[in-house]
């Protein structure tokens, strides 16, 4: 060993301890509850305000409910914007131009498929058919979906019967929430365009959650996020201009509009993306609640939704479903052999 080999070797271990104390001192930060509170209080203020303003979107581009190559033209231009926000504030950070290695790509076409492509296309599709409180209950199952991956496919963690009896609560408030507590509601109120569709993109949801919490072991959170939103976004504008969609921008407002909504999945999708990294799945999802809740609220705010919004149906859905939710994350006592291990 050489002289230069002997230093870079002294070198790269005076750097160890310093590397290892800031990673602790990141981890401590991120898993610090009144931070993770605050940051995914924002993410779900972003995602509640994402329902309204898709449906305000296709009436100032006016883009009628049978028109589904003008709302994937529509999703694809306000992830295509997403990605580049993420990329931009990103480098700028960094001070470099960011972006992945080729032995990350495979993360981001994985990512971009699930999160991007196939979420937002049964998304947007549903949110045509359905109005945007019922959307928001119903993207709430996403948590549900969440767990059962995290246990049966991603091994993340195990299953208990807090987290069974959670669940099933919690799936109980999305048919309250669909049927109207009737069961003329079971056969009449559920179709697969609608309701069906955002059941689809709930799980899309999850499996791209747990895929991220897998992916970020390798890979910078926020670095996939922004890649795959530009991916996915590019794909979506490809699929919706060749099968016949287009927009017409008719005022100000449009643009306003989508730039909002570009922020809003770069904010977002960034920020619950590293609480997913330091966090256990079933920590996150628990305050994935203020989420339709919130996005109730928006709807009754900025739609006129109020009857709706204001009802024994849709309140009943939302106990449930907070019942449920506080049920699966409830903790257990520790075994104190287990805690000394």
């Amino acid at each position: 060993m050489g002289e230069g080999d002997i230093v870079r070797k002294e070198n790269h271990q005076d750097r160890q301890p310093e590397e290892n104390f800031q990673q602790k001192k990141r981890s401590r930060f991120w898993t610090s509850f009144p931070v993770v509170f605050l940051m995914a209080l924002i993410c779900c203020i972003l995602w509640g305000s994402a329902a309204p303003c898709i449906k305000i979107g296709y009436k100032v581009f006016a883009i009628p409910a049978g028109d589904t190559p003008a709302r994937i033209l529509f999703a694809g231009i306000r992830f295509t914007i997403a990605g580049a926000m993420v990329i931009a504030f990103e480098s700028i950070k960094e001070r470099r131009f960011v972006c992945p290695k080729r032995s990350e790509l495979k993360y981001v076409a994985a990512l971009a498929a699930t999160q991007t492509v196939l979420q937002y296309v049964f998304f947007y599709m549903s949110l045509a058919y359905i109005s945007g409180v019922e959307g928001s209950v119903l993207n709430a199952s996403n948590t549900f979906f969440s767990i059962i991956l995290a246990v049966f496919l991603f091994r993340f963690e195990k299953l208990t019967v807090r987290k069974v009896v959670g669940s099933v609560l919690g799936f109980a408030g999305v048919v309250l929430m669909v049927t109207g507590g009737s069961l003329e509601g079971v056969v009449s109120g559920f179709t697969l365009r609608g309701e069906g569709a955002m059941l689809l993109a709930t799980f899309a949801t999850a499996l791209a959650g747990c895929l991220i919490k897998l992916f970020s072991k390798h890979a910078d959170p926020v670095v996939l996020s922004g890649w795959q939103f530009f991916a996915g976004g590019i794909a979506m504008i490809l699929i919706g201009v060749l099968t016949g969609g287009r927009l017409t921008v008719t005022t100000p407002l449009c643009i306003v509009l989508i730039t909002y909504m570009g922020f809003i999945s770069a904010g977002a999708y960034s920020l619950w993306g590293v609480l997913l990294k330091y966090n256990p799945v079933s920590t996150i999802t628990i305050l994935g609640f203020m989420n339709p809740v919130l996005s109730v609220l928006l709807s009754a705010l900025l739609l006129g939704e109020t009857k709706e919004a204001f009802n024994s149906a849709t309140f009943g859905a939302l106990a449930l479903l907070a019942v449920g939710i506080i049920i699966v994350n409830l903790k257990g006592k520790k075994d104190p052999a287990a805690a000394a291990r």
